[in-house]
């Protein structure tokens, strides 16, 4: 569920002190290191819109699509032939939580989350990376990298395609 709440504030990220933004269209790689300095490497593709759409698509070591829309989660594992459908918590306001980001200098910001701190590094109009440490001390950095902001992007594609011989948990 944390992993969950952390995407979820990632897509939000996306739009950190940056009221301008409606959309990002960026491919990713997400670093995971451990307290032995163990890392694991992960990249795809994040599709984002306002007021609450993502889609995240890992590519690398795993397949997942994660998409997000509004009030709802669903997480594709085509290796399991299973999808997770979970209720995001409704009063939680990621936007209003992103506005709230304190400039600590030209280019970096700080959100902080139930008691998690994400360090925000800008570059020009562009998010750069997101940085925090979960909840098993991991550290983690997302990089985007081919950003694309403000392109009209049709929410459709926000709405899974589920195979229907996967098993579906509603959690």
């Amino acid at each position: 569920m944390k992993l969950l709440l952390s995407l979820l504030l990632f897509y939000t990220l996306c739009f950190a002190s940056l009221d301008s933004i409606i959309s990002l269209d960026s491919d990713f790689t997400q670093t995971v290191t451990d307290d032995k300095n163990s890392t694991l490497v992960y990249k795809g593709h994040v599709l984002a819109k306002k007021p609450q759409y993502a889609l995240w698509k890992y590519t690398s070591p795993v397949q997942k699509e994660i998409y997000i829309a509004l009030s709802k989660v669903t997480i594709i594992e085509p290796e399991l032939e299973q999808v997770i459908i979970k209720n995001i918590e409704s009063n939680f306001n990621f936007f209003n939580m992103i506005q709230n980001s304190k400039r600590v200098k030209e280019g970096l910001y700080i959100a902080i989350y139930k008691d998690v701190k994400y360090t925000i590094i800008q570059n020009d109009t562009f998010i750069e990376s997101i940085s925090y440490m979960d909840e098993l001390e991991n550290r983690v950095k997302i990089l985007f990298t081919n950003q694309e902001q403000n392109r009209e992007i049709n929410e459709t594609l926000f709405t899974p395609s589920i195979p229907s011989h996967y098993d579906i948990i509603v959690d």
